[in-house]
Parts: structure tokens; sequence; C-alpha cells
């Protein structure tokens, strides 16, 4: 996918209000359709997003299953460049976000989680909405959210 033109979009800022609560609206969609009108809402705004879902067991399995879908989502929409510093800040509001969800979760309850990443011009948000269990009768809904500035690319030398 191409990169994402901003100037294009005419951002009106690069500071992170609202984006974390954007994240958490489309980790929150139920439906296809509600995710997809809620990401072109987002684009008229000037932020883009990507949705994914994963599930595992609250030790390592969840944890890297999260992580590589975090940076597959993001790489394959375009949402963030194939590049060091851009990743690096995807990942800490990833760990952000999974600290949110994992805190006081016993090490072998199954997890089912949708993630929303969304961004704009100088920051990333990583959403975590789902659920934890270790029995079908002991369900919690569970919810983390990490917000993270991105690397001004256009102001690094390369």
């Amino acid at each position: 996918m191409d990169a994402i033109d901003y100037e294009r979009l005419q951002i009106k800022g690069i500071g992170p209000q609202g984006l974390g609560r954007r994240a958490l609206q489309l980790s929150m969609t139920e439906t296809k359709s509600e995710e997809d009108a809620l990401k072109r809402q987002f684009l008229r705004e000037g932020i883009v997003a990507v949705a994914t879902e994963v599930g595992g067991t609250s030790d390592t399995d969840f944890q890297t299953k999260a992580a590589r879908a975090v940076i597959g989502a993001a790489l394959n929409s375009g949402l963030v460049e194939k590049e060091g510093r851009s990743i690096h800040a995807l990942m800490h509001a990833t760990e952000e976000a999974k600290r949110g969800v994992l805190v006081n979760t016993a090490s072998s309850a199954s997890l089912a989680m949708k993630i929303a990443i969304v961004r704009n011009k100088g920051w990333v948000a990583v959403a975590f909405y789902g659920e934890s269990s270790l029995h079908v009768f002991s369900c919690h809904e569970r919810v983390g959210l990490g917000v993270m500035h991105l690397p001004d690319l256009d102001r690094i030398e390369k």
C-alpha cells in the first residue's frame, strides 16, 4: 500500500487528543460494516485505522500472537512505515495496551481480543477489547490502551 499523504488529508494538528478514544471505539465494534463505517469517518478526520483479532492463553502464547498481529496489520495496511523507529513506537503502544488487558489475569486464562490500531501524523494508539476466561462461567471483559508518539521521519536524516 502507498504511504499515507497526511498533507492531502489536511490534518489540523498532530497531538494525540482523542486518538485513544477512537482506537477504543474501533476495538469495540461488533460487525464488519460498523467497523468499516467508523474507519471511513476517521479517515475524514485525518486518522487512518486498521483492526484485527487475536486469541490465546495469557502467557507467552497470547503475547506473541498479539505482537505479531499488530505488526502485521499495521504494515500490511500501510498504517506505519517499515522502519525501525515507527515499529518501535507501535510496539511501545502495544505493550502498554497489553498491560491493561493482562493485569490480574491468571496465566492460563484464555483471551479473545479485537485489536484496533489508529494513527494521525504524529501519534499511534493501540486498543484491545475482548474477554478473558478460565472457564465458560468466569468470563470477564478486558480493555487495554496504549498511545505513543511516532518519529518525524521527514526530520530524521536518512
